[in-house]
């Protein structure tokens, strides 16, 4: 990182989980001021404490800008889980209703159309917008079979199913991810996100192996939000659905907490695999 970067003081938009509190870390680690502002609601106080931060609504643009501003801060990463709201929930404040007036009709449409438009909104605010990965270098997942399991035939043909599945669904901005077993789709996920779609798996599976969580970029997604994300309470999610694996695309996920990811899917028996989606449904070669 260059003298420049480490000058640029970073503004973190926190959502929920751990992953705020690992970029900051690395961002400190590499000479970074950081200030996160945790959304209400879904940042975590004890990930948060260890940071500068203050909190604020998720309707409140005026004082999230404000904030931002106040610490002098830059660049901005957005990260951590976000229940998207009603619209009669987030109660927009002036500066929030003249965000929204910008953003258009992108409001009402899927999460990558609005994220995008926020990102947009973002920069031509004069902040820097970086993704995840750009500060937590390490954070992508890599390509090829990580632990000790590996995916079998039956599996494999299984991710290929979910990858066609999975452009399907991110085309029409819907989800990210679906759940596979023996050629049968049986859940996909939208807006309930990928845990409540792991919830529903047991009632639905069918006998003999289990199925398989396959996870992919929307086409055409900005890669700096809303990355699809696995760890390791992902992991304990599909163990518990009864699932054999987890399947998602070589650099285009966010591996949170790796070696615990990795340790508790071995643990479970679970496969892990980074895939290349072209590779993977030309050639059957997940890499």
């Amino acid at each position: 990182m260059s003298a420049t970067a480490e000058r640029r003081r970073l503004g973190i938009l926190a959502g929920g989980g751990t992953l705020p509190g690992r970029v900051a870390e690395a961002a400190r680690a590499a000479g970074r001021a950081v200030f996160l502002v945790g959304l209400e609601g879904f940042a975590e106080a004890a990930v948060l404490a260890p940071f500068p931060h203050a909190y604020a609504r998720i309707g409140a643009a005026g004082r999230i800008l404000a904030l931002l501003r106040d610490h002098a801060c830059q660049d901005l990463v957005l990260v951590g889980p976000v229940r998207r709201p009603s619209f009669f929930d987030v109660r927009p404040d002036a500066e929030s209703a003249r965000i929204l007036a910008r953003i258009g009709r992108a409001a009402f449409s899927g999460d990558d159309g609005l994220l995008a438009a926020v990102v947009r909104v973002l920069s031509e605010e004069g902040f820097r917008v970086l993704g995840v990965h750009e500060v937590l270098t390490e954070a992508l997942a890599p390509p090829g079979q990580l632990g000790r399991c590996a995916p079998d035939a039956l599996a494999l043909a299984d991710i290929r199913r979910g990858i066609a599945v999975a452009r399907a669904l991110g085309a029409a901005d819907v989800g990210q991810g679906c759940v596979v077993q023996q050629g049968i789709v049986l859940a996909v996920e939208a807006a309930e996100g990928t845990d409540a779609m792991l919830a529903r798996c047991p009632g639905l599976a069918l006998p003999g192996p289990g199925g398989v969580l396959v996870k992919l970029v929307k086409p055409g997604q900005d890669r700096r939000a809303d990355l699809p994300t696995v760890g390791p309470d992902t992991v304990r999610r599909a163990r518990d659905a009864g699932l054999r694996g987890l399947a998602f695309e070589a650099g285009g996920a966010i591996l949170a907490d790796r070696a615990n990811t990795i340790a508790l899917a071995d643990a479970a028996g679970l496969f892990l695999l980074g895939f290349d989606p072209n590779k993977m449904t030309e050639t059957g070669d997940p890499a």
